[in-house]
């Protein structure tokens, strides 16, 4: 560095015993802040429990496990994380295209996506996606082939990674909807045949609406993909500095396990809502 630095770190419990250390290098003088921004507007799929939802439809209020972790890193870093509902995915990703959001929380990598975001790694986690099946209406899923010739449905602007999304335009025919409840409903009421839908999601969500025992979920998996968070590249809080303070702090709040107890209190947070 050119100016006389120190490290300061800013030690937070977050998960007895384990302690969350965040660690950055500020300026001596004042100790002013190295970042662009001191608030940064984060936004993501609002149907994305039990990561982020929308506790009632006049909220812009998001809950979720990626809501509670970007609090605590971003503490740490003293920077306030305003995570919001702005409207749909399609409407999150076409605002982080132009950088009028400062952070997409939980998105898979496409190549579309690559050329306005720069991915953090390391992944949130991994997320197998699986083919929903309106119960006694069941139908053989090994391939991605087994899928043509039916109708299914899932979320506007949801993908499934680049190659199986690449597969769909071509050869499935997918009826895209605002809500995953809607897609559901259209199975059960026999308007599609499937409903294209993560595991972990699709059972959050099935359980919250006591439609478990309305849908049985494929063996095979359509796709795994890594969840990401990611800034966009226009956006003016986007820096290297910023971006790799937050990997260095995501990543311990990896080792420590703090990811896995989020996801499973807020399993039970949304369920049991």
């Amino acid at each position: 560095m050119s100016i006389p630095a120190l490290i300061a770190c800013r030690v937070r419990r977050v998960l007895a015993p384990g302690l969350l250390a965040v660690c950055l290098v500020l300026p001596l003088a004042g100790l002013a802040s190295p970042w662009p921004c001191e608030r940064l507007l984060i936004a993501g799929n609002s149907e994305y429990p039990p990561f982020l939802w929308q506790p009632n439809d006049d909220s812009n209020e998001l809950k979720g496990a990626l809501p509670q972790l970007l609090t605590e890193i971003f503490d740490g870093l003293e920077v306030t994380a305003n995570v919001r509902h702005i409207g749909s995915w399609a409407r999150v990703q076409k605002l982080a295209r132009n950088g009028d959001i400062d952070l997409v929380a939980g998105a898979f990598m496409t190549e579309e996506r690559a050329g306005y975001l720069d991915y953090v790694r390391p992944a949130i986690t991994r997320i197998p996606t699986v083919v929903w099946f309106p119960r006694g209406r069941e139908f053989p899923f090994r391939r991605w082939s087994d899928l043509e010739g039916k109708v299914g449905s899932t979320l506007i602007g949801n993908g499934f990674g680049q190659a199986f999304d690449d597969y769909a335009v071509n050869h499935l025919r997918l009826e895209t909807v605002r809500s995953i409840e809607q897609s559901f409903r259209m199975a059960m009421a026999g308007r599609v045949d499937y409903v294209l839908y993560e595991a972990l999601q699709g059972r959050v969500k099935l359980g919250r609406n006591d439609w478990q025992d309305q849908f049985t979920a494929s063996d095979q998996v359509v796709s795994v993909e890594n969840l990401y968070f990611a800034f966009p590249k226009q956006s003016r809080c986007n820096t290297q500095a910023l971006r790799e303070a937050f990997a260095n702090a995501l990543r311990l709040a990896q080792n420590q396990g703090r990811i896995d107890a989020l996801i499973e209190e807020n399993i039970s947070r949304y369920t049991h809502h």
